[in-house]
């Protein structure tokens, strides 16, 4: 297995079942994750800093029309504490997270940045959805290290159907992705594997583009939808596509997990909450055996974090105290990996460019 595979290649593991196949392509998975980015697992300490949203994705509980959900909006003081935690567990990096809440000014933000920037080792991510360039800018030059904004799907019609536009305002996230890599950010994305409608030709063409956009950083996890949304109430926006449909299962996010490793060899790629969620035994050990090597902490206020409720009975971790010592700690220790050290950025970066036969694909 080459570390860059065809797309019949990739459409040919995402529909393998042999145990003894699979058993292939993760120790594949886990050889390369070793060989580019070692054997520690980087922690971030996440942060929900509001739960306000402005948009009506079908699937997201913290969506405008979700009327039964208390709003919140953390305030400076309370994200600075948060992002001091981080700091003092040990943690590299603090990823402030939210809904795309424009209650979160610009500015205000700013400052929010530049303090944790001045006063703890930190990087810091930001994963605030889709905002003007000018606010992009204003954050990378106050500070902010990475940005992350998730394509969830490539398949443009599917996107547009599970994320009605904000307004008359265009949505075009590959092209934010590629002006947050202008602008000077590490770049984050990533997908949710078992959209109803989707193909396995449409998670083919999401691995294809993370290889095209150079990603430095990629989530995988199940669709997981809010009972309070139309796709958790049984909508459905395209007819069934049998045996075409990909499954929302643990199985079929290790696969997606481990493809993305050997087609992002360097990349840092998370065990997600949602995958942790799903399987709170162990699946955040096999994601990280089978291509992850990050983890994100929940070091939001206890009193906000079950009012983040994106889906459903979410698996929200918080180690206190020393990590070196804690329950996160055994759990990496005992898979043979141990907590890194510093900021854990992506090390290196190699240069992709898509082959002379490759067409561009139609992206979100």
């Amino acid at each position: 297995m080459n570390a860059t595979l065809s797309p019949a290649e990739i459409l040919n593991w995402l529909r393998e079942t042999d145990p003894q196949r699979l058993e292939e392509l993760w120790r594949r998975a886990d050889e390369t994750r070793r060989n580019q980015v070692g054997n520690a697992v980087h922690l971030r300490g996440l942060v929900e800093i509001s739960n306000y949203c402005g948009r009506q994705c079908a699937y997201c509980g913290l969506r405008l029309g979700n009327r039964k959900l208390g709003r919140y909006r953390m305030r400076a003081e309370e994200i600075f504490a948060a992002a001091q935690q981080s700091a003092e567990l040990g943690y590299g990096t603090v990823v402030l997270q939210a809904g795309e809440d424009y209650g979160l000014t610009a500015g205000g933000l700013a400052e929010i940045i530049r303090q944790i920037k001045g006063e703890t080792p930190l990087a810091v991510t930001l994963s605030l959805g889709e905002r003007p360039d000018e606010n992009l800018k204003l954050w990378r030059a106050a500070g902010a290290d990475r940005y992350l904004l998730r394509l969830e799907t490539s398949d443009r019609n599917l996107f547009e159907e599970i994320h009605p536009p904000l307004g008359d305002r265009e949505c075009d996230r590959v092209g934010m992705l590629r002006r947050l890599r202008n602008f000077g950010y590490e770049v984050g994305s990533g997908i949710m594997v078992g959209i109803p409608g989707q193909t396995y030709a449409s998670v083919a063409n999401d691995i294809a583009l993370f290889r095209e956009l150079d990603l430095d950083m990629i989530g995988i996890g199940p669709f997981i939808p809010h009972p309070e949304t139309p796709l958790g109430n049984g909508l459905r926006f395209f007819p069934t596509v049998k045996h075409e449909q990909v499954p929302n299962t643990e199985l079929m996010v290790y696969k997606t997990v481990a493809l993305t490793r050997l087609m992002r060899p360097d990349a840092n790629i998370p065990a997600t909450t949602a995958l942790a969620t799903i399987n709170k035994k162990n699946g955040r050990e096999l994601g990280w055996q089978r291509g992850a090597n990050v983890f994100m902490p929940n070091l939001t206020p206890l009193k906000y974090r079950r009012l983040y409720e994106i889906y459903p009975n979410k698996a929200c971790i918080a180690e206190r105290g020393d990590p070196g010592h804690g329950c996160l700690s055994l759990r990496i220790q005992s898979i043979g990996r141990h907590i890194g050290k510093g900021q854990g950025g992506r090390r290196k970066r190699q240069p992709t460019t898509a082959g002379p036969d490759q067409k561009e694909s139609c992206h979100a």
